[in-house]
């Protein structure tokens, strides 16, 4: 089945021409579902082609909404009707499955259910695909090798809900023909069709700032990097060639435009912070490192500073010759 699109795999990010890939790429369906009572449900579905949302589920129409206009893969009209079709089942079966157990299950509303289900490719071409649902934010069930398996948290009540749903033979068989064949398939044919807008790079801007002091006589620098894509980014405080390994890295965040964000920090003491730089590696730089010396904007900001209280001084002076004339 993906021996059609191996000649795709040696171009997608992060690829090289012999192996593909280096690392695995996933396509995946998250759901959550809050349940306040019998009759009060608010659920949120969304798929991601790995930390990339590309599709969410429209409750009020019950249908798909395509985040990206490369989204839709090479799927035909009609095999993304029977999705939605398949995908609204599934979310009525999900809800009322647990509404059903509920009292079996001793489950005390409110309480809160999440699923993600999906396959992700990995190198060598092979597809491994998953489906996990969890309950209060610990992991339930999973459905694996075409059986449901209990976690090992909730055994005894996960371990009933297992036996009940195994029974269901045909349903079991359904959900690994979609697991297995049309997941790997649907996200191959989005990065297909998406392959060059999920090439692009943006190289980054970087900047250093200094935050409130973490204690006496001690700096923190904040090494800033912005706009950068694709989202992976190497920074580094250094001296020299030498890594600090004190450095504390911040999350990755998204920018409106689809770009990321990071800050860098690094607690010194007052006197050690001389010689310190912020080092930034990215796919777009090409081997040109971004390098940022804070005693040159320690330089740049004492500049600035006298700058501002020239400015200050010499429109002092000329309202006091204004106001003696």
């Amino acid at each position: 089945m993906l021996f059609w699109l191996l000649p795709l795999l040696t171009v997608l990010p992060g690829g090289d021409n012999e192996y593909g890939f280096e690392e695995p790429i996933s396509f995946r369906v998250i759901a959550i579902s809050s349940f306040y009572n019998r009759s009060c449900i608010q659920s949120l579905f969304s798929g991601w082609l790995g930390e990339l949302q590309t599709h969410k589920w429209d409750g009020i129409s019950d249908t798909i909404i395509f985040l990206q206009p490369w989204a839709r893969g090479n799927f035909s009209n009609k095999e993304l009707m029977e999705l939605e079709k398949v995908f609204r089942v599934q979310i009525v079966r999900f809800v009322q499955g647990f509404h059903h157990y509920a009292p079996q299950l001793q489950l005390e509303y409110p309480f809160e259910a999440q699923m993600t289900a999906g396959c992700e490719l990995h190198p060598g071409w092979v597809s491994v695909d998953f489906l996990r649902i969890a309950y209060q934010g610990s992991d339930f069930i999973s459905f694996q090798n075409n059986s449901w398996l209990p976690s090992h948290k909730n055994g005894g009540i996960a371990q009933r809900v297992c036996t009940l749903l195994n029974q269901n033979q045909q349903e079991k068989k359904m959900i690994q023909y979609y697991l297995s064949n049309i997941c790997p398939r649907f996200m191959l044919g989005v990065l297909d069709a998406g392959k060059a807008a999920l090439q692009r790079e943006v190289k980054p801007e970087a900047w250093l700032s200094s935050a409130p002091s973490p204690g006496p006589g001690h700096l923190l620098l904040v090494c800033h990097i912005s706009g950068f894509y694709p989202k992976h980014v190497w920074v580094m405080w250094m001296r020299g060639e030498q890594e600090q390994p004190s450095t504390q890295r911040g999350d990755v965040l998204p920018n409106a435009d689809g770009t990321w964000y990071l800050q860098v920090t690094l607690d010194v003491d007052t006197g050690e912070a001389a010689g310190l730089s912020c080092r930034v590696k990215h796919s777009s730089l090409g081997g040109q490192d971004i390098v940022l010396y804070w005693d040159h904007h320690r330089s740049m900001g004492m500049i600035f500073l006298a700058v501002i209280l020239l400015l200050a001084l010499l429109t002092g002076l000329t309202f006091w010759f204004w106001k003696c004339w």
